[in-house]
């Protein structure tokens, strides 16, 4: 079995059939729901096989937490840990010309709405997270919201998060550590962003080590860039590197993005958002090999600003 204490599973990409990233297989073959559950249902079975143990959900994934909750019933092992989140809604129904995928919204009513569902993932519900908080919902300033969460981390012993997006996701991550309810701090998990290319957390390295739950890193392959593609020409000293290091520890491309965020955050989970077994079974070899001190280095110098990132971005398409 591969070693994949860093690595988790999210299951974006298994819950809906289009997501943000850079199209890398193209699929002329037309969407069948019954496939794709199936398909969903084997890679969340690989993973296990595998060795992975944390799994990283939504309800804005489309099927993704019913998935996981018809597995984990198959299941009847303690060591396995989910993390979920509320406040997006999966709208696009499958259909690839949807001109809406998600809709944000970080009321109480969609709190506690989402919540019904999310409960069923306990026992192995271990975090629960605001998806995507922002300054922009206010949800970080709804007392009620926030008094309802400590509700739910008392009575079910689970570990209260949220996860950041944008250019201002380090101003949301700090706001969200100064937060407490009765006098106790009430986020104890982060999911941000974090790559080579976009460094911003870092300066929280500290603060993130010392929380109760996990901190966790998404993007890790900054939606598809990190791995060399021509569109992309202003990364061709970076991918250069990226490909002499590959070769050196007969890896892929992804495998190097990915030993690049443990190597900086050993205690973190790193999110594969892999879906099928072939793209899987690359990003666990992050877990094989170490990379020395003058190689992080090395990538450490490509990084960008978080705004120029954020731009970036913003121009991928669903896919």
């Amino acid at each position: 079995m591969i070693n994949s204490k860093h690595i988790g599973l999210g299951t974006a990409a298994i819950g809906r059939p289009l997501y943000i990233n850079i199209k890398q297989d193209a699929n002329t073959e037309p969407f069948s729901l019954p496939i794709f559950k199936e398909n969903g249902l084997e890679v969340l079975e690989d993973a296990y096989n595998k060795g992975i143990r944390y799994f990283d959900t939504s309800p804005g994934y489309g099927i993704a937490e019913q998935l996981l909750l018809q597995w984990l019933k198959t299941k009847n092992d303690p060591s396995i840990q989910v993390s979920t989140k509320w406040g997006y809604t999966y709208v696009a129904n499958f259909d690839p010309n949807a001109t809406q995928h998600e809709v944000k919204e970080h009321s109480l009513n969609k709190l506690n709405e989402q919540w019904e569902f999310s409960k069923e993932l306990l026992p192995y519900l271990k975090v629960y997270q605001i998806h995507s908080a922002t300054f922009d919902t206010g949800v970080l300033e709804n007392v009620e919201v926030l008094k309802r969460l400590h509700e739910l981390k008392q009575e079910h012993n689970i570990i209260i998060g949220l996860t950041t997006t944008g250019a201002n996701q380090t101003e949301v991550l700090e706001k969200g550590l100064s937060i407490q309810v009765e006098n106790e701090s009430l986020f104890q998990s982060f999911q941000c962003t974090y790559n080579i290319l976009d460094q911003s957390v870092f300066k929280y390295a500290e603060a993130l080590k010392s929380l109760k739950g996990p901190f966790i890193i998404k993007e890790a392959l900054a939606n598809g860039r990190l791995i060399p593609n021509e569109d992309y020409p202003q990364y061709r000293k970076l991918y250069d590197l990226i490909n002499r290091l590959a070769k050196q520890y007969n890896v892929g491309a992804d495998a190097i993005a990915l030993r690049y965020c443990i190597a900086v955050f050993p205690e973190a989970l790193v999110l594969s958002g892999a879906n099928n077994a072939e793209h899987l079974s690359a990003n666990l070899k992050a877990d094989q090999f170490s990379l020395t001190n003058s190689e992080i280095e090395q990538l450490s110098a490509f990084k960008i600003s978080n705004s120029s990132y954020w731009e970036e971005r913003k121009a991928l398409t669903w896919n």
